[in-house]
């Protein structure tokens, strides 16, 4: 299969960048505050693990303990499917295809994916496409949206909640900057917008659709409600959980085989578990490339389903990096 160069990315970016400056806030303490006792790296790194791991597992204790009336293969079936779907929406609908204009594909196929995207009910694709672009622009330094290591303050304190702003704090946290800036040619897409404004539509059918499969299937109102249940809001839980973990884990944990300026990392679970989103560190060497996973062995989900479009001819303008390109940007074994 041939590989097309790889540009670089051709989205608009904000007029100014501040890569590489890193603000530092902290103030030492006065004489009367105690000074910290620092935890090591992989006491830090362990209180950080638990804290990505126990939710879920606290789901899965649950989904164990319900088995039976309130959880069984059909539910656990449209949980799988909805996570699937809704997860594609993500990786290669909202990322892929429309922040990075990796490939394209006849539009009714980009509104299945854009529409499974906003199923998921992480956010309109635009706002989600301008966040994205803007994580890249300043990845890791002042400016990044949700980035673990960015003006981060020292210590246990400031590991701990550069971690959780990187998984979860950042949607909390108001910003002066115009997100909007990064993405003029979304905004002048007809379609895309109008994608956008119904994203409330698009989140409500993605907690209604699997209560009127479970419902139909039972025919009963309580297989309709575990259906928006299992469904709907844990699958909901679950791949919120998986997406974020690609903003903290995958810059904390895992390996770099690629000079990127930053700190992501490829990680094998998140790679599974987000469809090819973790194998990160090759995203952020080649952000434009349609494939994350580039070695024959790195499991790339989303990946698989491109290239099937394309082999179908549903999809051209494929992006990949080159060879030549590769190993230019390769880290020193």
């Amino acid at each position: 299969m041939s590989q097309e160069l790889l540009e670089e990315p051709k989205t608009p970016l904000a007029p100014s960048s501040t890569h590489g400056e890193i603000e530092d806030d902290y103030e030492a303490p006065t004489a009367t505050v105690e000074p910290e006792v620092p935890l090591s790296r992989n006491e830090m790194h362990l209180a950080m693990l638990a804290a990505v791991a126990l939710p879920p597992i606290g789901m899965i204790t649950a989904m164990v303990m319900a088995w039976g009336e309130l959880f069984n293969g059909m539910y656990l079936a449209v949980l799988i499917v909805m996570y699937t779907l809704t997860g594609l929406g993500i990786t290669v609908g909202y990322h892929r295809l429309v922040t990075h204009k990796a490939f394209a594909t006849r539009t009714p196929i980009s509104i299945f994916f854009m529409i499974f995207g906003g199923m998921a009910a992480q956010g309109p694709v635009v706002w989600w496409s301008a966040t994205h672009r803007r994580h890249h622009h300043h990845s890791d330094c002042t400016g990044d949206p949700h980035s673990p290591h960015a003006s981060r303050a020292p210590g246990v304190i400031g590991w701990c909640t550069g971690f959780m702003h990187a998984h979860v704090g950042w949607l909390f946290r108001d910003s002066n900057d115009n997100n909007y800036s990064y993405v003029p040619d979304l905004l002048s897409d007809r379609v895309i917008m109008r994608i956008n404004r119904l994203f409330p539509v698009w989140v409500a059918a993605g907690l209604i659709l699997p209560g009127v499969v479970c419902g139909l299937i039972t025919m009963t109102w309580t297989g309709a409600v575990l259906g928006v249940l299992w469904g709907g809001l844990a699958r909901m839980f679950l791949l919120h959980h998986s997406t974020w973990s690609i903003n903290s884990v995958c810059h904390v944990w895992g390996w770099r085989d690629y000079r990127s300026d930053d700190e992501s990392r490829n990680n094998p679970v998140m790679g599974i578990l987000s469809f090819g989103e973790g194998w990160h560190n090759n995203h952020h060497a080649f952000p434009t490339s349609a494939r994350h996973g580039l070695k024959w062995w790195q499991l790339d989900m989303s990946w698989l389903i491109i290239r099937t479009l394309k082999a179908c001819r549903l999809a051209d303008k494929v992006r990949l990096p080159t060879r030549e390109r590769m190993a230019a940007r390769a880290r020193a074994k």
